[in-house]
Parts: C-alpha cells; structure tokens; sequence
C-alpha cells in the first residue's frame, strides 16, 4: 500500500528550482536575444571583426540594472571608455606586464569610485582596462571598443522596451506577493502571541517582521524597475492604470510596517511587564492583518481595494474598545500605532491623508467633538500615551 505523505526534500528542491526558472525566463530571453542582436549589428552591418564588447554591454545593460537601465547604459560606456583610455595609456608609456595590470584596474577603480560612479561603472572600467591590457593586439583602436559598447547599450535598450518588454504587473505583483504574506503573517502571529500571553511567539512575530525588511526591498526595486519599462515600452502602456495601485500604495505599506513593528514590541513589554491585555486587543491586531491580506488580493485581481479598507477601519474600531477596556502605558502605545498604522494601510489604497485620518477617528469613535472632551477629561485622568494626539 502506497502512502501520500508530504513531497520528500529533493522534490521540494526541484519545484523550487523550476519557480525560479520561471521567474527568470523573460531576463534569459531578453539577455540572450540582446546579445545576439549585438553581436549582428556590429559584426555584420558595421563590418566590426572581433565586437566582444557589443553582447557584454548588453548582457550587462540587461542583467544588472533593473529600474536604473538609462542611466546604468550611460554609465557602462562611461566606465568602457575610461577602462580603455586607462590601458591604452599606461600600455604606451610603460608597456604590458603583470605589474601593469594591477596599476591598470587600481586607477580604473580609483577613477570610477572618485566621480561616484556605481558598481556597473567600476566593474566595466575594471574589465574593460584589462581586456585592452591583456588583447591589446587584437582589439583594435580605442574609439571601436567604445562603439561596441555603445552598439550593446542600445540594443540592450531596444530589446527592453520594444522587442520583448517584461509585463510590469508579473513582475510587481511576484514581488509583492510574497512581502505582503509575510506582513500578514506577522501580524496573525503577534495576535496569537497576545492573545495566549506568550512572549515567544510575540518576539518571533517581531522577527519574521524584521526578516520582511527583505521582500519590501525587493517590492521597491520591481516597483522602479515596472515604472520604467511602463515609461519606456509602449506595449505596456496599458498596464498603468493597475501598475498605479502599488506605485501609490509600497511606500505607506513601508511606513505601515515600521509602526506595526513598533506596536509589537510595545505588546511583548506590555506582556513582560504583566499589564492588562484586554481580549479585543490582539483581535484588532488579527484584523490589521487580514486587511493586509484582502488588499495583497484585492491589488492582484486589480479590484479596488474596498474590502481592505473595510476590514482596516473593523481594526481601529476594536482598538478604540481595548482602549475603552483600559490599557496599560505600553497598551495605549499599541492602540496607538494600531490605529496609526491604519491610517497608513488606508492611504496605501488611495484615501487622502485628512480623509483616512477622518475615517479612523470616526471608526473608533473619537469624532471632533468626543476627541476634544477627551482632552478635557484629561485633566481628572490621563489618557493613554499616544492613543490620542498621534497622527493616522
């Protein structure tokens, strides 16, 4: 009798393998289709012999530039031209040698680091000093070299934004997917820790937070690299209206997820210093997190992400009730960012600052009026710190 049990580690390892494949499969087209156009172009229509530079500027201009291509293209043929000007200089005045090669790549370093150039520029000033230092026979005058890598640039370029251009919403939404699960899930974990009073688990929600430091870089960086291709490749014009929800939304997600991690280690001291946890508490932090799940959803299908902010607003209102419920100092520091960062999670899905600061007052029931007696009650009892005059 055969069993079903979990895949064995080997399986796991391949599935994971083949994920990747296909996440780099439009990269691996791209890269070698550019080469190749590259290596045509000079060869063949400029009667270049040996064009080496061509396919390496395009596979570079390719591979490691995403979000920055113009301006990483400019700086590869910077960094070719000083390369080549390097070798060719010292070559003239003290001839080829192993001792000439290391001065080679020490000033082609050295001059690319001091005009503040990034790695593109010092790796291709580098390489480039020491293909000229090493082929010097065979590569030709100095002006073709750069031609190449101006031919490779170009081509690079063209294969981007009119050839085969990468769909900006895979590509955003493969990087927000898992940054938004790991939010959700440091969220639903803090409320589990809360609720059981289980430091443990709290302190592991905090670093499974930290840990998403990770996946939110890498949100950013497709995040540009999608504004740029949408820029640049007229058949991805029409995806900007979608792209737009995670434009507008990935920098108040970022501000969200810094309050929220405050908020956590303001309940793991609450816990440690044995304050009262009212049981609506964590169930406002559970909310938090499920809104952050409908809105990873909600931005997926390209639905307006009304769900989300709904269930937000369910999380002020149950944080304005532990509140009620009375809460310690570090409780009152989690009503706070709780309802902070629900401010930021309802601006992240296209509310206006006034108007997501209106809502949450309005959810926990702090209206202008009740919000102003408060401040006069304060007199006979302190409110909480912060769950009050902290901006939404």
């Amino acid at each position: 009798m055969i069993r079903l049990g979990k895949p064995d580690r080997v399986t796991v390892r391949v599935n994971a393998a083949l994920h990747r494949g296909r996440a780099g499969l439009m990269l691996a087209l791209q890269a070698g289709l550019a080469a190749g156009l590259a290596w045509f172009l000079a060869h063949d229509v400029f009667g270049r012999q040996m064009p080496f530079f061509a396919p390496i500027a395009a596979v570079i201009t390719l591979g490691s530039s995403v979000g920055q291509r113009l301006r990483r293209t400019s700086e590869l043929v910077i960094g070719v031209a000083a390369g080549i000007g390097l070798g060719d200089g010292i070559i003239l005045l003290i001839g080829a040698g192993p001792m000439q090669i290391g001065l080679i790549v020490l000033l082609a370093v050295l001059l690319a680091t001091a005009v503040g150039g990034g790695s593109p520029l010092i790796v291709q000033s580098a390489s480039s000093a020491v293909l000229v230092a090493t082929l010097t026979s065979t590569t030709g005058q100095p002006w073709t070299r750069f031609f190449d890598a101006l031919v490779g640039g170009g081509i690079a370029l063209a294969v981007m934004t009119v050839l085969l251009p990468i769909n900006p919403l895979t590509v955003v939404r493969r990087a927000a997917n898992p940054a938004l699960r790991a939010f959700t899930d440091g969220l639903h974990e803090a409320a589990r820790g809360l609720a059981d009073a289980d430091p443990v688990v709290v302190q592991a929600s905090l670093d499974r937070l930290r840990a998403a430091e990770g996946t939110f870089a890498a949100f950013r960086t497709a995040i540009d690299a999608a504004e740029e291709n949408v820029a640049f490749a007229p058949a991805r014009w029409r995806a900007r209206g979608a792209l737009a929800q995670y434009v507008d939304g990935a920098a108040q997600l970022t501000y969200s997820l810094r309050n929220v991690r405050v908020m956590i280690r303001r309940s793991l001291t609450a816990l440690q210093d044995n304050e009262p946890i009212p049981e609506v508490l964590p169930v406002a932090m559970r909310h938090l997190g499920d809104a952050v799940e409908l809105l990873r959803l909600e931005w997926d299908h390209g639905d307006e992400p009304a769900g989300a902010r709904a269930q937000a607003l369910v999380a002020a209102a149950e944080s304005g009730v532990a509140y009620q419920a009375g809460v310690g100092y570090s409780g009152g520091v989690v009503v706070a960012q709780i309802r902070t960062s629900v401010g930021d999670l309802l601006r992240a899905t296209g509310i206006e600052h006034a108007e997501a600061t209106r809502q949450v007052r309005e959810a926990i029931g702090w209206t202008e009026r009740s919000h102003g007696s408060r401040r006069r009650q304060g007199r006979t009892r302190p409110a909480a710190p912060g769950s009050g005059s902290m901006p939404s």
